[in-house]
């Protein structure tokens, strides 16, 4: 996929699904929640990329604890609107887990395939325990039995953009979520 111009990329926004505010207002909630929960915790908070870079920048952003930060990049959408079913690991953590309290900072949770390839992976390090923040959850789309500790927004099953989520690695810009126009 390649956007040649300002109104093309326009074109693929349906509809304003979680504005900016709503974003950042409930951000700024949950960060206050999990710096109370952790407060004097040894945390580790590990972004699944891409698509959770944002939302892990301004949950830190909004925390007043101290706290590291771990990337783990997964794929399994490969320029599709659809899961493949297929979940690669393309970049793991650094760190030993085991002294960390952990929590997994998720951008959505729809088929679960991902995010529960990553819980399954971290659980065999020994973290001290184990959590999932997400953005967004879609759980007409599940289709493995997990569920998030913190939940910021529910959403029904349509593919959202926006807020670091993409189409073809497009649309990560947008600073609010919006029903993709396929």
């Amino acid at each position: 996929m390649e956007l040649t111009d300002k109104q093309e990329f326009l074109n693929g926004i349906k509809k304003v699904v979680i504005s900016e505010e709503e974003l950042q207002g409930k951000i700024a909630e949950y960060g206050k929640l999990l710096s109370q929960e952790y407060e004097g915790k040894p945390l580790l908070l590990v972004s699944i990329l891409k698509g959770a870079f944002m939302f892990l920048s301004d949950l830190n952003k909004n925390m007043t604890i101290p706290c590291e930060m771990g990337f783990m990049a997964c794929k399994s959408y490969f320029e599709s609107t659809d899961s493949s079913g297929d979940v690669k690991i393309v970049y793991d953590l650094a760190q030993d887990i085991s002294r960390y309290n952990v929590v997994i900072v998720e951008d959505i949770i729809d088929t679960g395939r991902t995010l529960s390839k990553v819980v399954e992976m971290l659980k065999q390090r020994d973290p001290l325990s184990l959590k999932i923040i997400t953005l967004l959850d879609k759980p007409d789309r599940r289709v493995v039995d997990i569920e998030a500790d913190y939940t910021l927004f529910t959403i029904p099953d349509f593919f959202v953009i926006g807020y670091g989520l993409d189409y073809g690695e497009y649309y990560r810009n947008l600073p609010y979520i919006a029903e993709y126009n396929a």
